[in-house]
């Protein structure tokens, strides 16, 4: 919202000399957000000028410039008529005896674009006259300002000399600010205006002008007549709250169609970012920018019958000033005409709140204005606004809550704007219906009168308390308590202002007392943190799991949680493969990406894609995230409205509508796992990577897994390694992506990814772990080497081994059993490999015999080759 200072004095006292910078503050401190400041660019001598004479010089470049004597009040006489000072200007649409605005040498015009003498096809151009965007008045830049055009014939009592800077309102400037959806009541200057009294500190009562505090007629009383028939038809209200609970409607008759509006008015507009159309349209932007209630302008020709407000009917259409017709849905809300007051409405001519329709809209030639201002229910506006992508300024203030008082005041301020400008004479009768049901007062609000002072936790006398909100507008009267309201156990009971339909509850007053009382004086204080609470063990285990891997070289990343429906068959899932099945997001961000991700691997390729795509050749990442694995048969979650607290089954269903979304954690990797260098050619990454990532997981969670050949999508059937927890529950994959996979993702060849049950793992990982007992006897070490089937996985075999010791009660002995070569070739038999593995044993109480160290390896080999078929290699 824009508000120019010269538009606040005029609500409030804004002391002399306040720039807008302090204004701001003091919105600022009231819990306004301030967006900029804007005008006030132009400074210096800019005054008021009469052009005496206009002489046109051609030019051997084929432009003609005028040599200009311009009057600028003081006694200069350089120019061709022998008198004012001379001005060369390149428009054409101005001539003598024209009132024009010159910038003397010494001002600065907005950009910022200093002006000076200067010396310009042959002559000393002493100023510039000046066009309307060169003032910041406007887009205009084809013409010079010419102030009988602009500020009507008498030109507003100008004269040579006359500061144009005052005249036209060029060093006002204009304060903006961001207002919350809670506070649509400052979308006004009348709302900032009460806003800057508490800010600075002023008695609303007395430093604030309420522009809406005007006599309005009532029908019924002292002669005043209804109106134009109006009738309130809403047959399928929201919530219990009727679409439309008050309007009113105004007339104007003669209102001359060519009248303009007057500058202070259209200068107005276009300081709050509004461009001026006509006057009617001007009058209804001025009063919705000034007090907060939109209104709507009808030509009366145009409208048939009374005007009826109702629910849209199946296939109805309308086309709105916008030029674009519109389908309606059954619960827009319309403004209709052409039947009588009784009647359904047979023409829709407007969406209630939103935008008015093209056939009743005020044209050129309009004589007669009928004015209406309502009051729409926010839901309905806000409903209709976005079911139509059809935002405005009027749904902008309707969805956040419009003072239900506010309706006669705001017609009343338009009609009288029209009868003093448009020339026109305003109907007798005045229309003024409220809908059956319309509460007409907020609800009153208890609260504790210390309950500030527990909330906000500094003390606020409960006088103070009642003192604040009633400068906010509240009525406040102490309840239960004969002493007065600093009584303990004192209750208030507050009745809210008609323009705040936001404060509702006693937090709401406790929000608008410590806002008032300044949030400066409430302190920072860090809460204590009560002892036994911390992090729980799941969330010591991911930051485990995270660090561990950014250890390793993998880089975290946080990607969407979306994906597209293309993506499965991007990774080659089976049609049967549970991870087909996601759910579709009902409003998703983006139409190609509309579900949820069932694996992290879906959205991390994308990572990898874009980091690949900018350049770098080798990348490893890593992401800790939720996917979201729907249930097959899962019922689907029931859509409860929002008119009551929903019941403990509806909430029991609605969580069992929930699917589950497990923690997961996944990584990829390309390029090379180690770089080249003097140190050597260095290596790419490949599928033994990615199970190293996977198994360093384990590692840190202190999770024993076991690993096994697999085949799964999106892995190469021949280098994906599926991983188990000791009780065979699968935990995840590692390995090197299919090359169709990496083709049709476009990553780079040999791509290796993993992702595990990061959920399982944690679960199954110890809630405590034993200090390691630390023998101070040497190690024994052994070295064996394994003749089996090319087929085995090396996996297996040393599976076997650890088995063969434990099976002879050495397990003890075991610090470490490891493959650290692999054969093939003579002597070994063709379709057979030899595997090396180092046994590292050491007992904690003695130091190892031969005897003790042969009996393990045998015990070992003896397992390995019954269950392998290994043998031991000589």
């Amino acid at each position: 919202m824009r508000a120019p200072l010269s538009w606040l004095r005029a609500c409030v006292d804004v002391p002399v000399g306040a720039t807008g910078e302090q204004v701001a503050a003091d919105l600022v401190r009231v819990g306004l957000e301030e967006e900029g400041l804007h005008g006030g660019g132009v400074r210096g001598p800019v005054v008021v000028g009469r052009v005496l004479a206009v002489a046109e010089e051609p030019q051997r470049n084929g432009r003609t410039i005028r040599w200009c004597s311009v009057d600028v009040g003081d006694g200069a006489a350089d120019g061709p008529a022998g008198s004012g000072r001379g001005i060369v200007c390149g428009a054409s649409n101005f001539a003598a005896g024209d009132l024009v605005v010159v910038a003397l040498p010494g001002a600065v015009l907005p950009g910022p674009f200093p002006i000076s003498s200067r010396k310009t096809y042959g002559h000393v151009s002493d100023g510039m006259i000046c066009s309307a965007r060169e003032l910041g008045l406007g887009d205009d830049h084809a013409g010079i300002v010419v102030l009988q055009r602009l500020l009507g014939p008498g030109a507003g009592g100008a004269a040579p000399g006359q500061d144009a800077l005052a005249l036209l309102g060029l060093s006002d400037e204009v304060v903006e600010v961001n207002v919350t959806p809670d506070r649509g009541y400052c979308l006004s200057v009348r709302g900032l205006a009460r806003e800057y009294a508490h800010g600075a500190g002023l008695d609303v009562a007395t430093a604030f002008h309420d522009p809406a505090d005007v006599e309005v007629p009532v029908p019924g009383a002292g002669g005043v007549g209804e109106g134009f028939p109006v009738h309130l038809a809403d047959g399928a209200p929201i919530h219990g709250r009727p679409g439309c609970s008050r309007l009113v409607t105004r007339v104007v008759r003669g209102v001359d169609p060519a009248a303009p509006s007057p500058w202070w008015l259209r200068r107005r507009l276009q300081q709050a970012g509004v461009r001026p159309i006509s006057l009617a349209v001007d009058v209804t932007n001025h009063v919705m920018l000034e007090v907060g209630q939109p209104l709507h302008a009808y030509d009366l020709a145009a409208v048939d019958g009374a005007l009826v407000v109702r629910r849209a009917r199946p296939g109805e259409r309308l086309t709105t000033l916008d030029g674009v017709e519109r389908a309606l849905d059954l619960e827009d809300l319309l403004i209709t005409d052409g039947e009588d007051a009784s009647g359904p409405g047979a023409r829709a001519i407007g969406l209630a709140g939103v935008m008015g329709g093209a056939a009743t809209e005020v044209r050129e030639g309009t004589r007669d204005v009928l004015v209406e201002a309502a009051h729409f229910d926010p839901v309905t506006v806000a409903r209709t606004a976005r079911r139509h992508k059809l935002p405005s300024e009027a749904s902008r203030r309707f969805e956040r809550g419009v003072d239900p008082r506010l309706q006669a005041a705001a017609a009343e301020l338009a009609v009288r704007l029209l009868v003093e400008h448009g020339g026109g004479v305003a109907d007798p009768a005045v229309t003024d219906v409220v809908a059956p049901g319309a509460v007409p007062e907020p609800a009153p609000v208890r609260m504790p009168a210390d309950a500030p002072s527990r909330l906000l936790g500094v003390d606020v006398p409960a006088g103070r308390v009642v003192a604040l909100l009633e400068q906010v507008g509240c009525r406040v009267a102490v309840e239960a308590s004969p002493d007065g309201a600093d009584a303990p156990g004192a209750q208030l009971l507050v009745t809210p202002p008609s323009w705040r339909p936001d404060v509702a509850r006693a937090a709401d007053l406790v929000e608008e007392v410590g806002r008032l009382h300044g949030y400066a004086a409430i302190p920072s204080v860090l809460p204590v943190a009560p002892p036994g609470r911390g992090l729980t063990p799941a969330q010591r285990g991911r930051r485990a799991v995270a660090a561990a891997l950014a250890e390793a070289g993998l880089v975290e990343v946080i990607t969407h949680p979306f994906t597209s429906p293309q993506r499965a068959d991007e990774l080659g899932l089976d049609a049967a493969d549970p991870r087909r099945r996601a759910l579709r997001v009902a409003n998703p961000l983006s139409e190609e990406q509309p579900l949820l991700r069932t694996s992290l691997l879906a959205a991390l390729v994308d990572a990898l894609r874009r980091n690949t795509g900018r350049g770098a050749s080798d990348v490893a990442l890593f992401e800790v995230g939720r996917v979201t694995r729907p249930l097959a048969g899962a019922p689907p979650a029931p859509r409860l409205g929002v008119q009551a607290r929903p019941s403990p089954e509806q909430l029991a269903a609605l969580e069992a509508a929930v699917p589950p979304q497990p923690v997961r954690v996944a990584g990829v990797l390309s390029g090379r796992a180690e770089r080249a260098g003097w140190w050597g050619p260095g290596r790419a990454a490949d599928s033994t990577d990615a199970l190293a990532a996977a198994l360093r997981v384990a590692e840190v969670l202190r999770v024993p897994l076991s690993v096994r050949a697999d085949v799964h999508a999106p892995w190469h059937p021949g280098r994906c390694a599926a991983l188990s927890l000791p009780d065979g529950t699968p935990a995840g994959h590692a390995g090197e992506l299919h090359p169709a996979v990496v083709a049709a993702l476009e990553l780079p060849p040999r791509t290796v990814a993993f992702e595990l049950d990061l959920d399982a793992l944690v679960a199954a990982a110890p809630e405590a772990v034993p200090a390691p007992r630390l023998s101070a006897f040497p190690p024994a070490k052994e070295d064996l080497a394994l003749v089996v089937d090319a087929a085995v996985p090396a996996e297996e075999v040393r599976s076997a081994l650890l088995a063969g010791i434990g099976a002879a009660g050495r397990a003890e002995l075991v610090e470490e059993v490891r493959a650290f070569d692999v054969y093939t070739g003579p002597p070994v038999p063709e379709g057979s490999k030899s595997l090396a593995f180092s046994l590292r044993l050491r007992a904690p109480d003695r130091t190892l015999t031969a005897a003790d160290t042969a009996a393990v390896r045998e015990a070992a080999v003896a397992e390995a080759a019954r269950r392998t078929g290994a043998v031991l290699r000589t």
